[in-house]
């Protein structure tokens, strides 16, 4: 790693500056900009940042209640270069470079309410079973114009090529993809100047809206580094063609939800997916492993969707599942097994939304898979058809119920364990507190002359 960043400063001598950051527990980066002759330091002694800083609220605020700040004098945690290492920033004006960095706690060793830390550990967890899992995440994305209305709040932007404001979603269509080629030429120049495979990029089913697939890692630490990286960088280029990108789950009521999906399969010791089974069936370990996900996932919701607008996805016949199921090729359940080939036997989870934090996404679900295999469990039977109206259970579509569900469940929390559950627990508590002290402009709009 070290090798590579002096490589990367001798081949750019004008850089100045070096952007540091780690993920906090809703998936902001937070961190510093660096002279770039300081930043070779960092893979000697690492950088000191207040390890309450892991534990902020989303807006940036401390979390008091969380035991990470006034108690320990907010101490530092030393925080080391993690992943790839440094990477140039394309986007930038100005030649610029970043490093992603992992939270230690103030003596170097493991600070287990780091994000990128709880999934190394669910990692752990199935290896110790000589097993290890291979993923892919799919993002789903807005383009959105910097215009805002009076409220501020945003707009679909106009069409690159026609000037005319974007009205109408254009599924798959060719013509949009080709309306945005600058942004797209850019965004894959800058993920392959940054190692991030990307795979298919295609148009959704918002006006504006994009999908854009990342390739599958052997290693799932690095495939949600890679989440993390590529959400930074879309929002870069983006800014760089006068755009807003934006991973919020529901920026509108009426349109398309930003969905996070994940694909996964299960490889042993051998290099074997031990998914597949004997000729057209697959191994009782996928059904174990879809079973204790549809087990978990109550549990795992905060993390599915860890914001108020997050639960703006959940609506029937959106695409967002909303009842605890599975089944082959069925997009409306909540794990959809995809009809492929034996080595390639995979679950996709579908539930989660775009602003979720990819290190939490990718443990709750290593998580799950542990359970189902660790209990042997027996999935559901497959649904077929519409799973909206399947009448199996519904997935907690409420944010402080799917907290509680969490802080109550006797699958994660146990997994996750006590110093994470505190933190991320008053994190969240903190936000909810907040959200439900602002009157929006719809109360006012409907009742402040009403009565």
């Amino acid at each position: 790693m070290k090798a590579r960043a002096e490589e990367l400063f001798a081949a750019t001598p004008d850089l100045k500056f070096v952007d540091v950051f780690l993920s906090d527990l809703n998936g902001v980066l937070r961190g510093k900009r660096l002279p770039a002759s300081a930043a070779m330091k960092l893979f000697k002694g690492g950088l000191r940042m207040p390890r309450s800083l892991i534990g902020v609220d989303v807006w940036g605020n401390d979390v008091m209640e969380n035991g990470l700040v006034l108690e320990t004098g907010d101490v530092d945690g030393l925080c080391f270069p993690v992943g790839a290492g440094l990477l140039p920033c394309p986007w930038t004006a100005e030649p610029a470079a970043q490093i992603m960095l992992m939270m230690g706690d103030e003596n170097g060793e493991a600070f287990h309410a780091d994000p990128r830390q709880v999934l190394i550990d669910m990692k752990a967890r199935l290896a110790a079973r000589g097993l290890h899992p291979v993923a892919a995440m799919e993002l789903e994305f807005y383009l959105l114009s910097p215009d805002m209305d009076e409220l501020g709040r945003p707009l679909t932007p106009a069409s690159p090529t026609t000037g005319r404001r974007i009205g109408d979603a254009r599924m798959y269509a060719m013509s949009e993809l080709d309306a945005y080629g600058p942004f797209f030429n850019d965004l894959y120049a800058a993920c392959d100047a940054q190692g991030i495979p990307l795979g298919a990029a295609i148009v959704e089913g918002g006006a504006g809206q994009f999908e854009v697939n990342l390739m599958h890692q052997p290693d799932v630490v690095a495939a949600a580094d890679q989440a993390v990286l590529f959400r930074r960088a879309v929002k870069g280029v983006a800014a760089k063609h006068g755009l807003i990108a934006s991973f919020m789950a529901k920026p509108f009521g009426d349109l398309a939800g930003n969905g996070l999906h994940v694909h996964m399969s299960m490889l042993n010791g051998k290099g074997e997916n031990v998914f597949a089974g004997a000729g057209d069936k697959d191994s009782a370990l996928l059904g174990q492993a879809v079973a204790g996900l549809l087990a978990a996932t109550p549990e795992a919701m905060i993390f599915l969707a860890p914001h108020l607008n997050s639960y703006r996805r959940f609506q029937d016949a959106s695409h967002a599942p909303t009842s605890l199921t599975w089944g082959y090729e069925n997009r409306t359940t909540a794990i959809r097994v995809p009809n492929d080939s034996a080595a390639n036997r995979r679950f996709e989870f579908r539930i989660a939304g775009a602003d979720a934090n990819p290190y939490l996404l990718m443990a709750a679900l290593l998580a799950g898979v542990s359970h189902g295999l660790e209990n042997k469990l027996a999935p559901p039977p497959e649904t077929q058809g519409n799973a909206y109206e399947s009448g199996a259970e519904k997935v907690p579509t409420s944010w402080d119920g799917a907290l509680e569900t969490f802080l109550q469940g006797k699958i994660l929390a146990p997994a996750f364990g006590d110093l994470f559950t505190q933190v991320y627990g008053a994190l969240k508590r903190q936000e909810i507190m907040k959200a439900n002290e602002r009157v929006t402009d719809f109360e006012y709009d409907s009742y402040l002359q009403a009565f």
